[in-house]
C-alpha cells in the first residue's frame, strides 16, 4: 500500500516566543533565523543557544526545525563563520536549511551530507527544469517562486519527486524573490542580505510613455501588493502538489504567528478528515484580517497572473481589535508509578518511547503512612519541562513511606532518560571537517583561448542597437534577444562578431519549440552560446548539453569563491560578477574567465505584475511605464509582453516588469581599477537606449578601456563599486 505523506503546516518565528506559539497553535514544522545569515536581519532571530533548544523542543514533540541560511555571504563569511554556526545545530538534529546561495549549497551538501537542504524562494525557482537541476545537486525540497499558477507547480511536480513548498499566507513581494535590487541600489540595503528597506512600498507619481500623468494620488503606491490569503482554495493547492503549507511572518509577533497559524491548522485538519465538508467561515476570514491586513487580502498569484485586485495601492497596516491566545504546547506521557515496601520505586514512562527506572527502596511506615493524593502532587511536579501527564496510574502497597526526596529524584530521572530517548534518534555525529575554496584567482576556470586581451561585450534589446554596434572594431560580440539574433543570423553578423542568445529574464513554462529548434540551428552555424538570467533557463539549455555554452548573468549570484567553483564545475563559459560587491570584495573572488558589467541602467526588479495594466489597461504593447519618486528621479518599468521574443507565444503568456534605475550604472572614470581585477571580458548593457545614445556610449567606454583617454559629459552611478552593500 503507497503511503502518502501528510500535508506539513510550516509557521514562522522570529523569536522563540513565536517559536512555542507556532508549536502551541498546530505547527508540523517551524523556520527560523539564527544570529547570522538569514533573510529577515531585522527579526529578533535566535540566539545560537536558543537555536538549539528550539531543535531540541521541536523533536519532542515530534515536530521539525528548518533554519534560514537564506541570503548571499560573501568568502570571509563563508570561510570563517558558516561552518561553526551550523556545526551544533547539525549534531543537535536540524532537520534542514533554506539556502538561496550556490556555494553555500556546495559548502553544506560536502561539509553535513545528512543535512536536508531546501530551495530558498530567493532562488526564484519556476518552472520543472530548474527544478529538476536542483534534485540532481541532492536538494530534498524547493520553495516555489510566489509567482507560480497551480497549474505550473502541478507541472512541477510531476516532473520531480522533490518535495513543493509554498507560500500560502502573507506577504507578497512585488519583485520574483532573490532578484530585486531596488532597495540595494537605492539605499545600499540588500535584500538578498536580508536587509531590505522596503521602497517598493512607496509612494510614487506614475506617468506614461507619452509623459502623461497617470495618477493623481500623491499617496499612492503603485507596488505595493497586498498580503496572500489561501484559505478558500487551500484545497486547489494541495491537489496541486504543495506538500508544505509556508506561512510568510519572521518579523511579526507572536500573536500573529499563533493566530494566523492556528487558523490554518483548523482548516487544514477539516480538508484532511472530511474534505466534502470544506467552508472558510466568514468570521474566520474576518478574523485573519484583523490579525493583520494591508489593504485587505488576495489569494496570491494560484489563479491569476497579475492584475490591480491584487494590488493594495498604499502602505497602509491594519490591525483589529482581536485577542490570540498563546499556547504552550506540552508532550503527553502516560506514567505508572510502583511503590511497594522493600523494593525499590520503580517509574514507567510512555510517550511515545518507553522508559522504567528504579531507584532507592520503599519502606514501611513507621508511624502516619504517605497518602496516595500527596505523592501525586509530588511526581505531577513537572514544571517548565515540555510534558504533561496524560495518566499517571499510582500502584502501591499498604502502609507506604517514600522520603520526597527520592520522589523528586526519581522524577526528574525518568523525564531526563524520556527525553534522552526521544532526542538521541535525530543527533549526528560531526560533520566532515571543512575545507575552503583557495582564494587565488588563477585556481578559477579560465576561457578557451583567453590571451589576456581586453574584450568588449554588449547586449541589446533592440535591431536598432545591435545594428549601431556590430561594426566596432572594438567589439568582441552581442547578447541579443530571438528576434534581433534572428536578423543577425540571416546578415551573417556571426562570422565577424561572437554571437549569443540571451534568454528571458523571467523564464515560465515551456520554451517555444521555434525557439529551441532555432538556437540549434543557429548553434550549427557559428552562434557561439547563451546569456542565462535565472535557474528555470539553465535548466533548459543544461538539459540539452549546452551547459558548456553558457554565459551566467549577475542574477545567478556568485558572491563566493564556493558559488565560483559550482559554476567552473558545471563547465559554463564564464561568469558575471555580481553587482553588490565593491572593489575590494570582487578583489577576494576567483574571478578569471569572468565577465564585469561596466555600463547599463541596471534591472532594480522583475515583477509578474504589470504597473501599465494595473493603472490603465493591458494592451499587450511591450511599451514603458516611469515612476516618480519623492525626490524627482524617474524608473522606467518596461513591458515584457513576449518573453521568448519569438512573437507568436499566444495569449496567457508570462509577461513581465522589469524596472529599471534612473541613472545608468558605468565604471568609465574606474576603468583603470576595473581593468585590474583581472576579468576577462566587459560588458555594456543596453536597454532603452536609441542605437546611435548606444554607439556613443560604447565609442566613449572604448576610448577609456583601450586607450586610457578620460571621457566625460555622461551622468553615471558607480553603483556598489565603492560603497558596497550592506
Amino acid at each position: 500500500m503507497k503511503t502518502i505523506k501528510k500535508t506539513e503546516l510550516l509557521a514562522p518565528a522570529g523569536s522563540y516566543e513565536a517559536f512555542e506559539a507556532a508549536l502551541g497553535a498546530g505547527a508540523d514544522a517551524v523556520y527560523v533565523g539564527g544570529p547570522d545569515f538569514g533573510a529577515r536581519a531585522y527579526a529578533k532571530n535566535f540566539t545560537g543557544e536558543e537555536l538549539l533548544r528550539a531543535i531540541r523542543t521541536a523533536h519532542i514533540h515530534g515536530r521539525k526545525l528548518y533554519l534560514t541560511v537564506n541570503t548571499l555571504l560573501k568568502n570571509k563569511e563563508l570561510t570563517e563563520r558558516l561552518y561553526d554556526a551550523l556545526l551544533p545545530c547539525y549534531e543537535e538534529g536540524l532537520d534542514a536549511v533554506i539556502v538561496q546561495d550556490f556555494g553555500v549549497l556546495r559548502f553544506i551538501r560536502r561539509t553535513f551530507p545528512d543535512l536536508h537542504i531546501h530551495a530558498s524562494t530567493q532562488m526564484a525557482v519556476t518552472g520543472a527544469e530548474g527544478m529538476k537541476f536542483l534534485e540532481e545537486l541532492g536538494v530534498t525540497r524547493v520553495v516555489t517562486a510566489r509567482e507560480l499558477s497551480l497549474g505550473e507547480i502541478s507541472a512541477m511536480r510531476r516532473a520531480s519527486s522533490l518535495e513543493i513548498e509554498s507560500f500560502v499566507h502573507g506577504a507578497l513581494c512585488y519583485s520574483v524573490s532573490g532578484q530585486c535590487l531596488m532597495s540595494s541600489i537605492l539605499g545600499g540595503r540588500s535584500g538578498n542580505r536580508g536587509r531590505c528597506a522596503q521602497p517598493c512600498r512607496l509612494p510614487y507619481q506614475v506617468k506614461d510613455d507619452r509623459g502623461r500623468t497617470v495618477t493623481r494620488e500623491k499617496d499612492l503606491c503603485p507596488l505595493s501588493l497586498k498580503d496572500i490569503c489561501t484559505l478558500d482554495i487551500l484545497p486547489d493547492i494541495v491537489d496541486a502538489g504543495v506538500f508544505s503549507l509556508k506561512i510568510e511572518g519572521r518579523m511579526k509577533q507572536p500573536e500573529y504567528t499563533a493566530g494566523v497559524t492556528g487558523m490554518y491548522r483548523k482548516y487544514l485538519d477539516i480538508l484532511e478528515n472530511n474534505r466534502e465538508e470544506y467552508h472558510v467561515a466568514e468570521e474566520d476570514r474576518q478574523k485573519l484580517l484583523d490579525i493583520f491586513s494591508r489593504g485587505g487580502s488576495c489569494a496570491g498569484y494560484y489563479r491569476q497572473h497579475n492584475g490591480p485586485s491584487m494590488m493594495a495601492f498604499s502602505n497602509e497596516k491594519k490591525t483589529g481589535n482581536v485577542s490570540v491566545e498563546l499556547k504552550k504546547r506540552k508532550e503527553k506521557v502516560y506514567g505508572n508509578l510502583i511503590l511497594f515496601p522493600e523494593s525499590p520505586a520503580i517509574l514507567e514512562l510512555t510517550s511515545p518511547a518507553r522508559i522504567s527506572v528504579s531507584l532507592g527502596e520503599v519502606q514501611y511506615a513507621a508511624g502516619q503512612p504517605m497518602e496516595e493524593a500527596r505523592i501525586r502532587r509530588q511526581m505531577e511536579k513537572l514544571g517548565t519541562t515540555e510534558f504533561v501527564w496524560g495518566k499517571l496510574d499510582i500502584q502501591m502497597g499498604d502502609r507506604v513511606f517514600v522520603p520526597v526526596k527520592t520522589l523528586n529524584e526519581l522524577r526528574r530521572t525518568a523525564f531526563s532518560l524520556l527525553e534522552k530517548e526521544l532526542l538521541d534518534p535525530w543527533k549526528r555525529s560531526q560533520g566532515i571537517p571543512p575545507r575552503y575554496e583557495p582564494q587565488e584567482t588563477d585556481t578559477a576556470w579560465k576561457q578557451p583561448g583567453d590571451s589576456g586581451k581586453i574584450k568588449f561585450y554588449a547586449s541589446c534589446e533592440t535591431e536598432e542597437q545591435a545594428s549601431a554596434l556590430c561594426g566596432n572594431p572594438f567589439l568582441t560580440g552581442l547578447y541579443l534577444p530571438f528576434h534581433v539574433m534572428k536578423v543577425c543570423m540571416e546578415k551573417g553578423i556571426q562570422r565577424e562578431k561572437e554571437l549569443y542568445l540571451a534568454m528571458p529574464h523571467v523564464a515560465r513554462g515551456q520554451a517555444p519549440e521555434e525557439y529551441l529548434r532555432l538556437a540549434g540551428q543557429w548553434l550549427s552555424e557559428g552562434m557561439k552560446g547563451f546569456l542565462v538570467r535565472n535557474l528555470e533557463s539553465y535548466g533548459i539549455l543544461r538539459a540539452r548539453g549546452y551547459q558548456d555554452k553558457c554565459v551566467a548573468d549577475a542574477s545567478l549570484y556568485i558572491w563566493n569563491n564556493e558559488a565560483a567553483a559550482f559554476w567552473k564545475e558545471e563547465h559554463i563559459l564564464r561568469a558575471t560578477m555580481p553587482l553588490e560587491l565593491n572593489e575590494k570584495e570582487l578583489k577576494h573572488l576567483n574571478r578569471r574567465g569572468s565577465e564585469l558589467l561596466i555600463y547599463g541602467y541596471l534591472p532594480l526588479m522583475y515583477s509578474a505584475q504589470c504597473v501599465r495594466k494595473n493603472l490603465l489597461r493591458c494592451d499587450g504593447r511591450e511599451s514603458f511605464m516611469i515612476l516618480k519618486d519623492r525626490y524627482g528621479k524617474g524608473f522606467s518599468s518596461v513591458c515584457v509582453c513576449d518573453p521568448w521574443k519569438t512573437g507568436n507565444t499566444g495569449p496567457g503568456r508570462a509577461c513581465y516588469n522589469i524596472l529599471y534605475n534612473s541613472l545608468p550604472y558605468g565604471l568609465l572614470k574606474e576603468s583603470r581599477q576595473a581593468k585590474k581585477l583581472g576579468v576577462s571580458a566587459f560588458r555594456l548593457s543596453f536597454t532603452t537606449e536609441t542605437g546611435e545614445e548606444a554607439r556613443k556610449i560604447f565609442d566613449n567606454f572604448s576610448e577609456a578601456y583601450f586607450f586610457d583617454r578620460e571621457t566625460s559629459g555622461m551622468e553615471l552611478t558607480k553603483g556598489h563599486f565603492k560603497r558596497g552593500a550592506e
